[in-house]
């Protein structure tokens, strides 16, 4: 309305599109979203990477710390950002805005990383969720890190493929991947004869980070085909779980 009142009144200006902020709560959590989604950029033959991080809303030794998602869309090339879903319980609101912030200005991931944002203990970390999206992304760009995503588990032909859980032994009996062999990453260096040269190799932990760590030690001691499981299982296993309500979805189809 302002743009065209400003038009009628000989002011020069032109609209410059939306890219659909939006913010909704459900219950105790909050859901938001920001820029191009999966399903439109597929839709559009549109080629981006993505990243799965898992952060605390503030810094962890501080009192009701609470776990916040984000899903980080960008271009495979420079790095754009293209788009940005994000899901927790407190401190949604400022992330989306400040990559909401980021996509109107054009920035790249690696622009994310070296966002110097507000910071004491009670909200947010030393390194924001933000800059942490930031770096996982900039990793995969860089080839640092080497992901296969949660839909392409099942697509591995598990004759040539091993998996290995990196978790402690008490994360890996709550629940893991189907046929995943249990390599805690402190051990890893000690059990390398376990883990054959010439199959891919598939590593995960719980949300990333560990799996990178026994990924760069890998590649260190001479391992070619090693990926990480981006975002880890906690984004592996609610994204694979079939749905209890009956008549939402049908699986046989």
């Amino acid at each position: 309305g302002r743009i065209a009142a400003n038009n009628i009144y000989g002011i020069a200006e032109e609209y410059q599109g939306t890219q659909g902020t939006s913010i909704l709560k459900v219950f105790d959590m909050t859901v938001a979203a920001t820029g191009n989604n999966e399903k439109l950029l597929k839709r559009c033959n549109v080629p981006y990477e993505k990243s799965f991080t898992h952060s605390a809303s503030h810094a962890g030794y501080y009192p009701e710390a609470l776990p916040l998602s984000i899903k980080l869309i960008f271009s495979p090339d420079k790095g754009k950002i293209l788009g940005v879903q994000i899901i927790g319980y407190d401190g949604v609101d400022k992330r989306i805005d400040v990559i909401a912030t980021a996509i109107r200005a054009g920035m790249t991931v690696y622009d994310l990383e070296k966002l110097e944002l507000a910071y004491a203990p009670p909200y947010s970390s030393a390194k924001d969720p933000v800059n942490i999206a930031g770096y996982v992304a900039s990793n995969i760009l860089k080839g640092d890190s080497v992901i296969i995503h949660w839909h392409d588990i099942d697509k591995l032909d598990r004759e040539k493929t091993v998996m290995i859980d990196v978790r402690t032994p008490e994360e890996y009996s709550l629940g893991t991947i189907e046929g995943a062999k249990n390599i805690p990453v402190d051990k890893l260096r000690n059990r390398l004869s376990e883990i054959p040269q010439d199959r891919e190799i598939i590593i995960f932990c719980q949300v990333g980070l560990r799996s990178y760590i026994a990924c760069r030690i890998l590649r260190q001691k001479g391992y070619k085909k090693v990926k990480n499981l981006s975002g880890g299982y906690k984004t592996y296993f609610p994204a694979v779980q079939k749905q209890s309500n009956i008549g939402i979805h049908d699986y046989e189809k």
